[in-house]
Order: structure tokens, then C-alpha cells, then sequence
């Protein structure tokens, strides 16, 4: 009798936590260990600018977009775009070329998953807007802020700090959003950050925005004198900065999407391009905590 309550007592574990889930059930709990970062669970500034290179750069920051947009699609995160500096026109698809994009992330860790991101990524393809098909090298900066909450952490900025100038916001081949000047970009005059919100049709909604990035650089600012700080010390601290590419992703002659930092590398260049992060994301997070 005694064995036969046992093996409905496991019976019934089973029911409630099957053996299939445990591989998942034990990555979550490892994830929990990886995502332990003072900001980890705050959500993020995404900010992509275009590298030198013209119309296949600038193709390549809105194929970047593209891709965040899709990869926190996939986690269940919501993406607004703030600001958008459009550029050429007549991309694949249709798409539009972007020279700079600001985008709030919200979502559960988001930063803890997206901060390694940061850095420099080098395209490499047949050009499409080139009519001799020649290959072609772009480079695209990605930033990552953590989004700031009141309290997080002392930055004081003086309203007589700040510089508000207000435009209409504008979307590509200079369609107006709205007539009303609702867009907001804030200069903040000690340390020159300018930063700007469109996303809102009222004004102080993009303001609220903008603050946010504001205080995000200005946290991003005060870390970097930090670690320069600590490299004037220590001796080596390696900075995350233009320049300091951190992934290729080649189309032609082959197809292979590879990380520099993790060496972990893929041929579905197709699918990393549509958002599939997520063993990227993954062998970032380990090598943060080895």
C-alpha cells in the first residue's frame, strides 16, 4: 500500500512538472543567475547609427531595425520608435535607409539580454544600389542604454542645463507626422548631449521621452569616466566604441553570421536577420559570467 502512495505521489509530480520541461525549467533558473546586473531588468534605449558607406549603410542600420524590432517580437516586448533620421530610399524591399534610430524596449530583463549587443556590426554582400553587383563592406553602430527609473541613480541635471528647441516631426521623403511642432530635441549645454523624441503627438510626452535618453547618456557618460578611471589603474579596460567591431555578418560568397567576442558562429544568416538572436544572445550572456 505504502509503495503504491508513492508511486501516485510521483505520478503526480510528474503531472505537474512533466520531464520534458526540465531542460527549459533549469535554463530559466540559470538565465536568473546570468541576469543579475544592477540594471538588468530595466528597460532599453536602442540606438543604431550608419557608417560611413552612403545608401549601403544606411540600408544596413534599417536591416538592424528590422531585426531588433523582430527579435523582441519573438520575447514578447513592445518597441516604439523615439526618433528617426531617415536616409536613401530604393532598398530591398522598399526599405528606406535609416542614418540614426532611437527605440524604447520594454520588456522583462530586456537590457540584461540586450546590453552586449553594443558595439559595431560589419555587413558584407553584393551591393544591391551598385549596378556592377561588386561586393560591398558596411558598418553599422548599435548602443545600449538601460531606460532610468527615478531613484536608480544620482544624475542631477539643472533645468538651466538644458537648451529646448522644438520641430515638426518629419518621416521619409519629408512627410509630416503632424503640422503642430510636436518633436522635441534637448541639448544638454555642459557635456553637449543632444538628444530628441518624435514618437508622441503632444509635446510633453516627447519630452518625458527625450529625458529619458538624456538621463540614459548621461549614466552611459558618467560609466565611461568610471572605467577610464579604472584603466588609468588597472591598466585594461576594455571600452565598448566605434571601432570596435563585435560581429560580421557575411551574405557573399558564403553565408555565415559570426560573433568575435564568443567565436560562436551560424550559417541561417536569413534567420538571424529576422530576428533569431536567441543563441547569440545566449553565448553572450555565458562569456559575461565565466
Amino acid at each position: 500500500m505504502e509503495d503504491l502512495k508513492v508511486l501516485k505521489s510521483f505520478d503526480e509530480t510528474q503531472d505537474k512538472f512533466p520531464i520534458g520541461n526540465l531542460d527549459e525549467r533549469i535554463k530559466k533558473q540559470e538565465f536568473k543567475t546570468f541576469l543579475s546586473g544592477k540594471y538588468d531588468k530595466n528597460n532599453v534605449i536602442l540606438e543604431i547609427f550608419s557608417g560611413a558607406g552612403g545608401q549601403d549603410s544606411q540600408d544596413w542600420a534599417a536591416m538592424l531595425l528590422r531585426m531588433y524590432e523582430r527579435y523582441c517580437a519573438s520575447k514578447g516586448w513592445k518597441t516604439i520608435v523615439l526618433h528617426q533620421t531617415f536616409g536613401q530610399g530604393g532598398g530591398p524591399e522598399g526599405r528606406v535607409g535609416i542614418k540614426s534610430v532611437t527605440v524604447e524596449i520594454a520588456g522583462n530583463y530586456a537590457y540584461g539580454f540586450l546590453r552586449r549587443e553594443a558595439g559595431v556590426h560589419r555587413l558584407v554582400r553584393i551591393s544591391p544600389f551598385n549596378a556592377q553587383k561588386l561586393r560591398q563592406t558596411s558598418f553599422a553602430l548599435v548602443n545600449i542604454l538601460p531606460e532610468l527609473k527615478g531613484g536608480e541613480v544620482e544624475l542631477e541635471i539643472k533645468p538651466e542645463d538644458l537648451k529646448v528647441d522644438t520641430f515638426k516631426a518629419s518621416g521619409p521623403g519629408g512627410q509630416y507626422v503632424n503640422k503642430t511642432e510636436s518633436a522635441i530635441r534637448i541639448t544638454h549645454i555642459p557635456t553637449g548631449i543632444a538628444v530628441a523624441s518624435q514618437s508622441e503627438r503632444l509635446q510633453g510626452k516627447n519630452r518625458e521621452a527625450a529625458m529619458k535618453i538624456l538621463y540614459a547618456k548621461l549614466y552611459q557618460l558618467k560609466e565611461e569616466q568610471h572605467a577610464k578611471e579604472l584603466k588609468d589603474i588597472k591598466g585594461t579596460v576594455k571600452a565598448v566604441e566605434f571601432g570596435s567591431q563585435i560581429r560580421n555578418y557575411v551574405l557573399h560568397p558564403y553565408k555565415m553570421v559570426k560573433d568575435l567576442r564568443t567565436q560562436y558562429e551560424t550559417s541561417d544568416a536569413e534567420g538571424i536577420l529576422n530576428g533569431d538572436l536567441e543563441k547569440f544572445i545566449e553565448a553572450e550572456l555565458k562569456i559575461i559570467n565565466e
